[in-house]
């Protein structure tokens, strides 16, 4: 017992080292943003104070917490550190919902306000930056806070189980891991937004509605039609959300606007669907799987098994 105490509290201690050690770094990056930017241009007092506000989002504060923990970690106050830091941990999910007008707000500033296009400049050539440009610093918060969850992991997993601490550390890690979901969830809905976005660009004209609140992006491929009659197979592209799968077909290469969109051919309801695999269960080349709609069956195929394999996860799983 004695020597498993010793090496958690050797591990622990190493731990906590690193833990300073890297929130040191961490400290000095965000100080470059909060000394050289916002604090100068709040005295410039250009950009306006919600425009600062916005590209900014709480990182003063998360500076400031920032601060207060590496303090106590100085002082060996590891667990009164983490309570107090927790405290401050909200401030992490607000920067992350935060990000996306942040960045979109610094690009438009670029772009319409010459002065502050010279300034970023200017700060950005300075010795402190090393060639990091602002952009390159404003994402930082969230790569620390994963960083956090792994740290605090590890210490939770080198305290005996017995003390009081234990239970400290254990709140301080449930704390993290939500807040870092919070953050992962807001990531998540906005790389889906982009991948709905880009798909409505794809589409010719305006009839084909994508982007609804709740919808999600699953996939997309080329995928071969078997049409009901002997026809030709029909090479088309389709596209699975959460709640629809939509056909569509490349417009006329010729086509004065439309030569690289797509024109939707259908859209199927996928509460109304019933998928089979017809073939493509053996190591056969290729597959065919069965969508069967209430008024359409269609018979989709693809000379990759490996592919047809993946479409039937995918559909499977949107349907239930």
């Amino acid at each position: 017992v004695e020597e498993q105490r010793a090496r958690w509290e050797r591990k622990r201690s190493r731990t906590a080292k690193e833990l300073l050690e890297t929130e040191h770094k961490y400290l000095e990056q965000l100080d470059l943003v909060v000394t050289f930017f916002v604090t100068i241009l709040k005295a410039k007092g250009t950009p306006k104070l919600a425009v600062l506000e916005t590209i900014f989002g709480p990182l003063e504060s998360i500076y400031s917490a920032s601060h207060v923990l590496s303090l106590h970690l100085e002082r060996g106050n590891l667990e009164l550190g983490l309570e107090n830091f927790c405290q401050k941990l909200k401030l992490y999910g607000h920067y992350a919902e935060n990000l996306e007008q942040a960045n979109k707000t610094l690009k438009e500033q670029l772009r319409k306000n010459k002065s502050f296009r010279r300034f970023k400049k200017l700060q950005e050539t300075r010795p402190q930056f090393q060639g990091r440009k602002l952009e390159d610093l404003l994402p930082l918060p969230l790569q620390r806070l994963h960083q956090y969850k792994h740290f605090l992991r590890d210490l939770l997993e080198n305290t005996s189980p017995d003390s009081a601490e234990y239970q400290k550390l254990a709140k301080t890690v449930k704390s993290v891991s939500e807040v870092s979901q919070w953050v992962q969830d807001v990531v998540r809905k906005r790389e889906n937004s982009l991948q709905i976005l880009r798909v409505q660009k794809l589409l010719k004209g305006q009839k084909t509605q994508v982007f609804i609140p709740g919808r999600w992006y699953i996939r997309e491929g080329w995928l071969l039609v078997v049409p009901s009659k002997g026809e030709e197979l029909k090479r088309r592209m389709f596209f699975l959300f959460s709640d629809i799968f939509i056909e569509t077909k490349p417009c006329h290469p010729l086509h004065l606007l439309n030569s690289n969109k797509l024109a939707c051919q259908a859209v199927y309801l996928l509460h109304q669907c019933v998928v089979d695999k017809v073939f493509g269960h053996t190591q056969s080349q290729g597959g065919l799987l069965s969508l069967s709609f209430p008024r359409k069956t269609l018979l989709l195929m693809s000379s990759d098994q490996q592919d047809i394999n993946d479409w039937y996860q995918s559909l499977t799983a949107a349907v239930r």
